[in-house]
Parts: structure tokens; C-alpha cells; sequence
């Protein structure tokens, strides 16, 4: 990629200016998280060529002093030509991170730059835990988890009000300026106070909020997690008081998204299954209810506690590192270092070109081994410029202890799977022999070609990437190129979303055991559906997910805004049940988190508008 000119420059800004929104104005990496256009974004946006460039030529040094200058030409032309995508080439940061809460208790933010010491009391606690966030975030180019938040909170509330303070949520605490304060207004208030604040605009990230996940548990995960764990006071994590908390907390912010369309924390509820069964009912019975009174997160489920979702790509062994995709939170002290995605539908036609040309034809799993290991020493070459930093003491959060960089890891991503089978005759079907066969012979293949390049500093894993504005670029990227192209954003799941005969309960299957199984990534089901369902409905949808394989999910249902009168409602409706204004926005994810559609770019917007929002029958 060549350096902008000057010229190049002022003719981005004026486009910028007439840009619809800021995701549309970008021309690299259009984010919906970036609500608001205005002269810091448009000034975040102007060096990223420039810093694309800067990687690519530290990318094309490494791996010439590592592999030699072919491999570092390699790297060039596969970029240029659309096989692959190198995520996050507008930072020089790591991508994400799930840290360790730990010490921040020790050392509180001394050892990453900032003054405050350990937290001593809630309030420190809820205070210093925000700054840390812009801390940490500072340092990464994607998501922040914090899957111990809630344990933590829980702790120092215990501290301040006593043991049992989760009985006594409705007394009086305090009086301020002459009114009585329950417990229960004070605990409210500090989930407001880090909340609110975590999703205002930060001027550091080009007026992006911080991408903050959090994790629920249920009793087994909790009990394998917290097992002999002592905070630095010697007391110890309590299942009873944090399980109310957690289910406060989840009240709380399904609230407060009535009255402001909060983005995050993005919420993973993390449940152990055993013999085809939630092991904690009640967990499960109250994760139902929250879905049927609209409350928007993700559900990790599996039959081994010693593996749980983390943040954003990665399921995080406790023990045995099991590892898998996600969107949402719950492994501690993991994340994705890099990510280079593979377009499959260009591959696939590639290969299917080449072999009409040769008289001896390469089966697709060979034809794309050859590529996934050039993307292995490319990641290579990538984590070695990580380590240098960190080497070079530039990474203070991996050297204060609040993540191990050895446990991160580099991720192959997908897109283009779908369009790929579609292209080749493939019905895309759960149930076709073929289309299994299909994901086999790319899944498994790069699952076993991940284990074999691991070592003890390179650890690899694959998902299906969310795509934001991948998915649109690539099928721009091949549709210039002569490639057939189905549609205009490439699918980030193992069905067609835009196919309104899909059955709801069939994407189940889809995202099941056959088809997640094969990788060591996975992918989450996105459930579209056009209204909220009943407890009873979301609970039989919680056993059919174990009895597909289907361990990560969560369903999108429309929010109205109203952009008169500021009502939001959990439904779809074409106008304000309050004011009766026809002047309504919605609010979905655009993949992953939540935000208004007239935030997205104007490709997403159009993708999102074909979206089929499913009906389940009863």
C-alpha cells in the first residue's frame, strides 16, 4: 500500500465531510462503534494508510530476516490479491485481551502508568476498575474482558456491607440531600457510574467506547474457576451473594437499555451441561427469562468446565486449552494477538480454476495447506514483532501480570464459506453429505495444520471473523476481479442469512457439532428472529443448542427507537408506541454488538436490511 499524499489527503477529507456517518466516511475500516462524525474522527481516519503501510514494510522486514525475501514477497502478493485480509493493520497494538483482575487488587494501576493504588473499599474499587479500562484498552486494538468483574464487585460490596448485603438490598445506606439511599440505588449507581462511562466516545481510540465484554457463570464454572483462589485479603469468592449480583446486574442493564441503546459490555453467560442437561437449572431457568423479557447476550454452553468463552475469539482452556470462538467473555487471562483471514470463496475459485487447467487435480485440502502454512509464518513473523515491543518493555499490561502473552494467540479467520460451496454446486444444507464434507476438508484441515505449527510461543486457532467491513470488501475485492460474487457482504455463519425459510430451530444444526466441530474456532449462531419468544420457547431453544452441539449463540430482535421522543422498545414496530411517530430507527447487532442501523456503514445497512428475521412457529 502506498503512502497518501498530501493531495490524496484533502480529497479524503472533503468525501469525509459529505459522508453520511463515520462508518461510511471511513476508507479502511468502517466501524459502527464510531456513533458520531465529527473533526476527531475525520482526523483519526487520516494517517491509516500511512500506518498500513508502516506494517506491512515491519511485516515484509521480519519475515525476510526469519523465512527469506520470497516468503516476505509471499505475504505481499497474497495481501494484494485478496487471500487473505491482516486485521487491525491501521494499529500497531495486539488485538484483544481477557485479563486478570488480580493485580489490580495488588497494585492497583501503578505498574501500567497510572497513580491509584489497590482498591480498598467499592467505591475505589468501581473507580480505579474504569480508569484501568482505558488503561488496558490503550494497548489493544480490539476488546477488553474482564470476566472476574462481577466476582470482584462482589467482594468489596461484601467488605462495605457485610456478608449478607444481597438480602438487604432495600435497606437504607445513606442520606443525600435529603433522600434515603437503599443499598440496592447504591449498587445501581455504580453500575451506571462504570457503564455510562465505558460507553462514552474515548479520544484515544478516534472517538471509538471501549469494547468491554464481561462473563455470567453458573455454579460449576464458578466452582472450577475460583477453586482455592484468595484475594489478597485472604477472603474468599462466594457462589451465593455473586449468583444474586449476577442477576442484578443483568436486570439492571436490560433496563437501562429502555432508556439508552448501551453497546456494552457485549454479556456471555457461560453454562455447564451434563448428560444432555444444564447442570445448574436455576441458571438456566433465569437466563430464559431474561431472553423473553429481551435482554440481549450470548449463551457459551459445553460438558467440560474446563472450557469457557473469553474474549472475542478464543474459548480459553482452564486446564486441558480447549479453544474456541466467541464474541463474548469468560476465559481469564487469554485473547487473540493477531488475526489474518482467509477468503475462501476467492481460494475455492482459484483452486477450481487451476485444476480445470491441470491434468493431475489437487484436492482442495492440499490446494489450501500449502496457504495456511505461508499464513502460520506470517503470524509467526507477527508475534515476533509483538515480543519485540514487549521485549522493549512497550507492553506494561503483560509486564504488570494482568495477561500472559504465551497464552494469547494468533488467529486464522474466515470469510467467503458459504459463498465458497454455493460457487461450487454445494447445497447449503446441515443435513447434505456434501456441504459437511465441505467443511471438513477446509476446517478440520486447518485445525491439524494449527496443532502441528504450535510451539510454545506460536499457539493458533481459527474462527469465522466477524467480517463488520471485510465481508463487504472482499466481495467488492472479487467482484472487481471477475470472481461470481452472490452477494454484497460475504456471510459470517454456515447458513445464508438473507433465507427466510431458514427454520430457526434448524440453525441450530448449522452451527452445530458437524459444522463447529470440525474447527478449533467455531463460529456463534446468530438467531434472527422477528419478535421475542416466550420463557418456555427460549428454554426448549437452550436444550435443542445441546442437543445440536451448537455451544455458542444468541438471537437478534429489532429494538424501535423512536427518534421523536426517545422511546425504545424491545420490539419491532414500524412506529413509537408512545408518540405514534413513523420517524423510528432499530437497534441490532452488526455483528456482535449492539448499535443502531444508522450507525452502520451504508454497505452494512444495506446488508442488514436483507437480513431475514425468522419466525418460530409454535
Amino acid at each position: 500500500m502506498q503512502l497518501d499524499t498530501t493531495e490524496k489527503k484533502i480529497e479524503f477529507i472533503q468525501k469525509y465531510m459529505t459522508a453520511k456517518n463515520a462508518a461510511t466516511g471511513s476508507d479502511v475500516d468502517q466501524n459502527a462503534n464510531v456513533a458520531t462524525k465529527n473533526i476527531a474522527t475525520m482526523a483519526a481516519e487520516l494517517p491509516k494508510k500511512d500506518i498500513i503501510a508502516l506494517n506491512r514494510e515491519l511485516m515484509r522486514r521480519k519475515l525476510t530476516s526469519i523465512y527469506g525475501e520470497e516468503m516476505a514477497q509471499s505475504y505481499i502478493d497474497d495481501l494484494a490479491h485478496h487471500i487473505i485480509y491482516k486485521h487491525d493493520e491501521t494499529s500497531i497494538f495486539p488485538y484483544c485481551c481477557s485479563i486478570s483482575l488480580y493485580p489490580f487488587l495488588t497494585d492497583g494501576l501503578t505498574k501500567i502508568g497510572g497513580s491509584s493504588t489497590a482498591p480498598q473499599h467499592l467505591d475505589s474499587f468501581c473507580g480505579s476498575f474504569i480508569n484501568l479500562m482505558f488503561l488496558v484498552a490503550g494497548q489493544f486494538a480490539g476488546a477488553t474482558a474482564t470476566p472476574e468483574f462481577l466476582t470482584y464487585f462482589d467482594h468489596f460490596a461484601r467488605k462495605d456491607y457485610g456478608e449478607d448485603y444481597i438480602d438487604h438490598l432495600d435497606d437504607v445506606v445513606e442520606t443525600w440531600q435529603s433522600k434515603q439511599v437503599t443499598l440496592r440505588e447504591k449498587i445501581e449507581h455504580y453500575f451506571a457510574q462504570i457503564v455510562y462511562t465505558i460507553n462514552q466516545p474515548a479520544g484515544a481510540r478516534g472517538y471509538q467506547s471501549l469494547f468491554w465484554n464481561i462473563a455470567y457463570f453458573d455454579h460449576d464454572y464458578f466452582e472450577s474457576i475460583y477453586k482455592d483462589f484468595v484475594f489478597p485479603d485472604w477472603d474468599e469468592p462466594k457462589w451465593e451473594t455473586t449468583k444474586e449480583l449476577q442477576k442484578l446486574f443483568m436486570k439492571w442493564f436490560n433496563n437501562e437499555r429502555l432508556k439508552n441503546l448501551l453497546t456494552f459490555p457485549v454479556e456471555t453467560a457461560n453454562m455447564h451441561t451434563t448428560n444432555g442437561k444444564y447442570s445448574d437449572s436455576e441458571m438456566a431457568d433465569f437466563f430464559a427469562e431474561m431472553w423473553a423479557e429481551g435482554a440481549s447476550f450470548f449463551m457459551y454452553q459445553s460438558d467440560s468446565v474446563d472450557s469457557l468463552s473469553s474474549c472475542c475469539r478464543l474459548r480459553n482452556g482452564i486446564e486441558d486449552n480447549i479453544f474456541s470462538y466467541t464474541l463474548g467473555a469468560g476465559g481469564i487471562m487469554t485473547g487473540s494477538k493477531g488475526v489474518i483471514t482467509l477468503n475462501l470463496n476467492r481460494i475455492v475459485q482459484d483452486w477450481h480454476h487451476d485444476n480445470a487447467l491441470s491434468f493431475e487435480k489437487e484436492p482442495l485440502k492440499i490446494y489450501i495447506s500449502s496457504i495456511v502454512q505461508r499464513v502460520h509464518k506470517y503470524l509467526n513473523a507477527f508475534n515476533s514483532i509483538i515480543w519485540d515491543y514487549k521485549n522493549a518493555g512497550l507492553l506494561t499490561i503483560f509486564d504488570a501480570g494482568f495477561i500472559d502473552l504465551d497464552k494469547q494467540y494468533l488467529t486464522i479467520g474466515i470469510n467467503g464459506f458459504v459463498e465458497g460451496a454455493e460457487f461450487l454446486g454445494i447445497k447449503v444444507d446441515p443435513d447434505n453429505p456434501e456441504y459437511q464434507q465441505y467443511a471438513k476438508d477446509i476446517l478440520e484441515t486447518i485445525k491439524e495444520l494449527n496443532i502441528t505449527a504450535r510451539t510454545p510461543k506460536c499457539k493458533f486457532n481459527t474462527e469465522f471473523v466477524p467480517a463488520e467491513s471485510l465481508g463487504v470488501k472482499n466481495a467488492k475485492w472479487d467482484k472487481k476481479d471477475g470472481y461470481k460474487v452472490p452477494r454484497d457482504c460475504y456471510n459470517s455463519y454456515f447458513y445464508v442469512v438473507e433465507d427466510e425459510n431458514v427454520d430457526p430451530v434448524i440453525k441450530f444444526r448449522y452451527q452445530g457439532i458437524k459444522f463447529t466441530g470440525c474447527c478449533d474456532g467455531g463460529s456463534a449462531l446468530h438467531n434472527n428472529l422477528d419478535e421475542h419468544l416466550s420463557k418456555a420457547q427460549y428454554r426448549a431453544l437452550m436444550d435443542v443448542a445441546i442437543a445440536e452441539g451448537c455451544n455458542y449463540f444468541t438471537y437478534n430482535i429489532k429494538n424501535t427507537i423512536c427518534n421523536k421522543c426517545g422511546h425504545i422498545s424491545k420490539h419491532t414496530l414500524d412506529k413509537c408506541p408512545v408518540c405514534g411517530s413513523t420517524d423510528v430507527d432499530y437497534g441490532t447487532r452488526i455483528i456482535g454488538y449492539l448499535k443502531r442501523v444508522s450507525a452502520f456503514s451504508a454497505a452494512r445497512q444495506i446488508e442488514e436490511g436483507l437480513r431475514a428475521y425468522n419466525h418460530l412457529d409454535d
